[in-house]
């Protein structure tokens, strides 16, 4: 239970508004910092929603599939240049990009990962590292700004970020590759 209080601390300290100001005033803090932290604070919360309500989130995500799915669109639409422009025009959408981070994200995100199995987990961070790719290609690529709240530079900054992410979870993929579990177990 210290974790989920951790996590909801952690939720109030990025909600308060001089914090997201702050993060959400460079492009790569408001994608690469906020949002999964943002993620995170759900993700450590979650233990507490599984203690207090095990049977709706059994019936609901029971193989870990459904939970996955939504993290999965959650996290694909908070991607999108229009989405994170919304977010920083209309209160609304603010509020929903905190909400739906942390607990359409977050926490299916935990019920679901020690549930699905070995090929869905590598789907899911393989496909990631995919989505990485593109949009780091995209955000450096693209001859126009995307968002209209940040400048060029900042999107061609967020592109090297999200390149930087890829080539480190392939060399993590690598990694897992060539070492033997066994000989550590």
């Amino acid at each position: 239970m210290k974790q989920a209080a951790y996590g909801f601390a952690l939720f109030v300290f990025l909600a308060l508004p001089p914090v997201a100001r702050f993060l959400e005033s460079v492009m790569i803090m408001h994608m690469h910092m906020q949002m999964p932290l943002l993620v995170i604070a759900g993700y450590m919360m979650a233990r507490y929603f599984q203690l207090w309500f095990p049977g709706f989130l059994a019936k609901w995500n029971g193989n870990g599939i459904p939970g996955i799915v939504l993290f999965s669109i959650v996290v694909m639409y908070w991607n999108l240049p229009r989405a994170m422009d919304e977010s920083l025009e209309l209160a609304g959408s603010e509020l929903f990009k905190f909400v739906s981070l942390t607990f359409l994200a977050g926490l299916p995100l935990r019920d679901s990962w020690q549930k699905v199995g070995y090929a869905c987990r590598s789907t899911v961070f393989i496909g990631y590292m995919a989505i990485s790719v593109a949009l780091g290609l995209l955000y450096t690529i693209a001859p126009v700004q995307l968002c209209n709240n940040y400048l060029l530079i900042e999107q061609i900054t967020l592109g090297w970020g999200f390149l930087t992410t890829a080539i480190c979870m392939a060399v993590y993929v690598v990694y897992r590759l060539m070492i033997r579990h066994s000989e550590y177990e």
